[in-house]
């Protein structure tokens, strides 16, 4: 039953309202203003019926109107209806205009002053689920849509989104892999005007790149074998919304003119069209690389870097975000405990020893696959650092097969292993690892296929590897 306090010095009305309200209502009684608000701190109704003629001023509204401004100190939302005489209407209009919600003039009629009560009732719940509503809504603005952090690197990252979020510049965001530059990407996505059309994105460096430029933008039909009918590549999928070239410095120098084109004319062509095509998209872009360097070489256009990077946002590695390792385990452990059914509940401090001194080459995106591993094998309440403590794996790791093994056999696990673990190492870029390997994109990506293995931007897995991280 929700509370009411009356404050009222007159025993008569006291009791009046008291019989009359207390089928609805649990009652609270105050006869001065020192009795109300002791009675207002302990129970904190919502809901107040004021008699301004409050002793020792009972001729005047100095006490009434003193005792609206205490309680809406104490507690801004609550609703205090003012019970007044004829003569003291303006004192009414007044004790309005400090915060009360209503006044109501005397003689009191029960099933009026119910209909006022219920009214401002239902608005004090409309306005608490309100404040309800603003605190998720405020909690998902912190956190921006699965970037946790507290640490003030992050929190001048969070500050630098809110601010570009709005307006449709360009934004470069730069980062070791796993640092989340995606996420960063849908945040600033999720909180520009364009965030109820798509968000698109496009990995440039885990496509071939005889196939990146119509995966940008289309091809008409009969461009190439094999091109049976006009499609739409993802520039035109963003119009309206945002695209996010995620691994921007693996972009062929060939295209990087073609990109260059739109980012200052908004105008594109299909791959074998002559139709220019307007496209209205924000860019966002992404990469691990060192860009600056990129552009000193030659690799990477320096009118398209400047194009590209309005607003830089460069993310800090884990390893440099403090306590934030301890917040996002926490934040996966009770995640796949749910998941999983487990009854997982903590870390031991073995475990917290190890997830606070390593490193954590992988950064976030290693720390959650770490995590979800330790849960999922787990067999007590707290995880212990032999089931957190993924075996790391090194080069030499791959250059001794199993006994018994062919020839050929063992070829091909050291084949597929090396490659499995040279994707790992690189993020999932495509174009680095296939550099590293000292083989060229379309032979790795021949060889990916030959040894089953699936790969993307965000994770990897062979059919018979382990890939810890």
């Amino acid at each position: 039953m929700e509370k009411l306090l009356i404050v009222e010095d007159s025993r008569e009305i006291r009791e009046q309202l008291r019989w009359g309200l207390e089928k609805e209502y649990e009652i609270l009684i105050a006869g001065n203003r020192s009795e109300a608000l002791q009675l207002f701190r302990k129970h904190v109704p919502k809901i107040v019926t004021l008699d301004l003629g409050l002793p020792p001023d009972e001729d005047g509204s100095k006490e009434g109107l003193r005792c609206i401004e205490d309680i809406l100190r104490t507690a801004p939302s609550t609703k205090i209806i003012v019970i007044t005489g004829n003569h003291d209407r303006e004192n009414g209009l007044r004790a309005v205009q400090s915060g009360a919600y209503d006044y109501y003039v005397k003689p009191v009629h029960i099933d009026e002053l119910k209909v006022m009560l219920k009214r401002a009732h239902n608005l004090a719940a409309i306005e608490a689920e309100n404040h309800r509503l603003l605190y998720v809504i405020e909690r998902e603005n912190f956190d921006l849509g699965g970037i946790i952090a507290q640490s003030r690197g992050m929190q001048e990252v969070f500050a630098t989104i809110r601010k570009v979020a709005p307006s449709d510049v360009a934004v470069m965001i730069t980062g070791e892999s796993g640092t989340g530059k995606e996420l960063v990407a849908k945040a600033i996505h999720r909180l520009s005007s364009r965030r109820a059309e798509s968000f698109v994105p496009i990995n440039c460096g885990a496509i071939p790149e005889n196939l990146i430029e119509s995966e940008l933008f289309g091809y008409e039909r009969g461009a190439f074998s094999g091109a049976h009918s006009r499609v739409q590549g993802k520039v035109e999928y963003a119009h309206k919304g945002t695209l996010f070239l995620d691994e921007i410095g693996d972009l062929p120098f060939s295209l990087q003119v073609k990109l260059l084109r739109f980012l200052q004319e908004k105008i594109i062509q299909r791959v074998g069209g002559r139709e220019d095509l307007s496209v209205d998209a924000r860019i966002i872009a992404a990469t691990n690389r060192d860009i600056g360097t990129a552009t000193e070489n030659g690799t990477f256009r320096e009118d398209l870097y400047y194009r590209l990077a309005v607003i830089h946002i460069a993310l800090p590695p884990l390893r440099e975000r403090g306590d934030d390792v301890l917040l996002l385990a926490n934040l996966f452990l009770k995640r796949f405990s749910r998941e999983f059914g487990k009854k997982v509940r903590g870390f031991s401090s073995a475990a917290l020893k190890f997830l606070t001194s390593y490193e954590w080459p992988g950064n976030v995106r290693e720390l959650e696959n770490n995590v979800q591993r330790a849960v999922l094998l787990s067999e007590s309440p707290l995880v212990d650092v032999d089931v957190l403590n993924c075996s790391r794996r090194t080069d030499r790791d791959f250059l001794t097969p199993p006994v018994g093994m062919t020839l050929k056999d063992a070829r091909d696990k050291v084949e597929r292993d090396l490659i499995v673990f040279s994707i790992e190492k690189q993020g999932g870029n495509m174009a680095k690892t296939a550099e590293k390997l000292g083989i060229s994109r379309p032979t790795l990506y021949d060889l990916v296929r030959k040894h089953g293995i699936t790969h993307s931007s965000d994770s990897l897995q062979s059919r018979d590897t382990c890939v810890p991280g």
